[in-house]
């Protein structure tokens, strides 16, 4: 279990501290604060954003119920995005989007997810959904994930090497295999292939993550510290496996908060 986050890579004197076991972890947060990193993990190819709620249900106790609100996040993303909604325990994820949301006074993530390809543009929506049902209908399953293999809070600004946009993060650092690169290859294929009118080639390996929370990156408020007590909330998120529940075709043009669901397949 890798564990880093942004501020003063630069000082630091020391590599990350790696955990082996979710033990590890929780013993090394009870003894010493987490020491930072600058880290980017946004690439122009897929990562870009993503993190969610339900209103289904209430932030778990302990959490204040109010903060200084936040702006909004002002970066504005584009086109319309693929996204793999993780299955979840006792909404395990969904509940620490909101706490943390919550806690920062930040707009929470729209729905719990994993972006598989971001910012299309070269089709309309009509055809976007046609395209998934017949890629869901094919592919039937898309392959699980083990458990996450670390946490990182970071910043990323545009313009710098590898960032196309300007965000504070969170998020759940997933691991590919080759049944992932494939259903991804396919995916692209579906989306990008023969009879497209614009064709891209994809970053590889895939790099999956789930975000769990945004803020505007000028004075962030988000920490790794903070993220990780949340965390330690709910111990199925760094040990459990997931299975991918559905996939889902978002249009991500504007705001966060102009974010919508076109359609939804569901695997299970």
């Amino acid at each position: 279990m890798v564990i880093s986050s942004a501020s003063q890579r630069s000082s630091r004197k020391h590599p990350p501290k790696a955990f082996k076991t979710t033990m590890d972890f929780h013993r090394h947060v009870s003894e010493e604060a987490l020491p930072a990193v600058v880290e980017s993990d946004l690439s122009s190819d897929e990562d870009e954003s993503s993190v969610a709620s339900s209103d289904d249900f209430s932030p778990s106790e302990g959490v204040q119920d109010e903060v200084p609100r936040r702006q909004n996040l002002q970066w504005k993303f584009k086109g319309m995005t693929i996204w793999l909604e993780l299955e979840e325990f006792d909404n395990d994820i969904t509940r620490v989007i909101h706490d943390l949301a919550l806690d920062n006074g930040v707009l929470a993530i729209p729905k719990s997810h994993t972006t598989a390809i971001y910012g299309m543009d070269h089709i309309t929506e009509e055809e976007a959904k046609a395209r998934l049902q017949t890629f869901a209908k094919e592919i039937k399953v898309w392959p699980s994930f083990r458990a996450p293999t670390g946490v990182v809070q970071d910043i990323a600004v545009a313009g710098n090497p590898g960032q196309v946009c300007s965000i504070a993060w969170a998020q759940l650092t997933l691991a590919s295999s080759p049944e992932h690169e494939s259903a991804l290859d396919a995916l692209y294929g579906a989306f990008y292939g023969e009879g497209s009118s614009e064709q891209v080639s994809r970053h590889k390996p895939w790099t999956p993550h789930n975000s769990v929370v945004y803020d505007n990156p000028e004075n962030t408020v988000l920490s790794l510290m903070d993220v990780l007590v949340h965390m330690m909330k709910y111990p199925t998120l760094l040990s459990n496996e997931r299975r991918v529940q559905a996939i889902s075709l978002w249009s991500t043009e504007g705001k966060m908060e102009d974010w919508k669901c076109l359609d939804r397949v569901e695997f299970f």
